[in-house]
């Protein structure tokens, strides 16, 4: 028996016995782990929320670890880069359609030039149609509602031609910007309201080339001013009229 005991196939078929009570017994702690937890505090980088097939719908997030920009559950780099902490939205498809964003701006010296906080919603599979923001360039404050209008085409089409065009001379880049978009027409803004960096409240309505049609101004001194504007930006008619010499 001793011997039995000691024999190698004894010490083999023990430690097998022991390897599987042992995996059994990591298996039955783990189906006990509840599936809510709760905590008092948790520190992170970053929280992706998915759904039970990965697709993902939220993330939370600092600068450092921020996404590149999810279209129908991959990630492509993000032509200029997120410069802050906060939420983004997708859709069930995976696709980035709004965010949260807010940070400062610093020059070379580390000193302060700027600050944002940002919020929008985007067309499907384009870019953003809503957006808030409010912060301020140096002295100039500003807070702004705005509506824009984006064209029908898919903006991996806007997205390969930045890729492009950036690698053309930087005296070529401004024209091929130009016809792409002359070529994938639809993106103007169509309503801004809110408080301009000049000191002004202001409401802009366009028409769906962009262009100003009626424009309501407050000026920083306190002054108003109305205009109605044709498609060419001529004034057709403004109150108060302009003082004649």
């Amino acid at each position: 028996m001793m011997h039995f005991l000691s024999s190698r196939r004894f010490l083999a078929a023990y430690s097998g016995i022991l390897t599987l009570l042992f995996v059994v017994a990591m298996l039955s702690g783990f189906a006990r782990v509840p599936a809510a937890q709760s905590f008092d505090e948790i520190t992170v980088h970053r929280i992706n929320v998915v759904e039970p097939d990965g697709t993902i719908r939220l993330v939370l997030t600092n600068t450092a670890s921020a996404p590149g920009i999810y279209i129908k559950n991959k990630e492509y780099p993000h032509p200029n880069g997120r410069k802050g902490a906060g939420l983004l939205f997708f859709d069930e498809e995976g696709t980035e359609d709004g965010g949260l964003a807010y940070g400062i701006e610093k020059d070379k010296t580390g000193h302060v030039v700027g600050s944002e906080g940002h919020l929008s919603f985007d067309q499907y599979q384009q870019d953003q149609i809503f957006t808030i923001d409010a912060g301020r360039d140096g002295d100039k404050k500003f807070s702004l509602l705005r509506m824009d209008d984006r064209g029908d085409y898919p903006i991996t089409e806007a997205l390969d031609a930045i890729t492009r065009i950036r690698k053309l001379p930087a005296d070529q880049q401004s024209a091929e910007l130009q016809k792409f978009f002359a070529a994938h027409p639809g993106d103007h803004p169509r309503v801004i309201l809110g408080r301009a960096r000049d000191g002004s409240s202001l409401l802009q309505l366009k028409d769906p080339e962009g262009h100003d049609r009626l424009v309501l101004r407050v000026a920083a001194d306190g002054s108003p001013h109305l205009q109605f504007l044709d498609a060419a930006g001529k004034v057709l008619s403004e109150f108060p009229q302009p003082a004649h010499p």
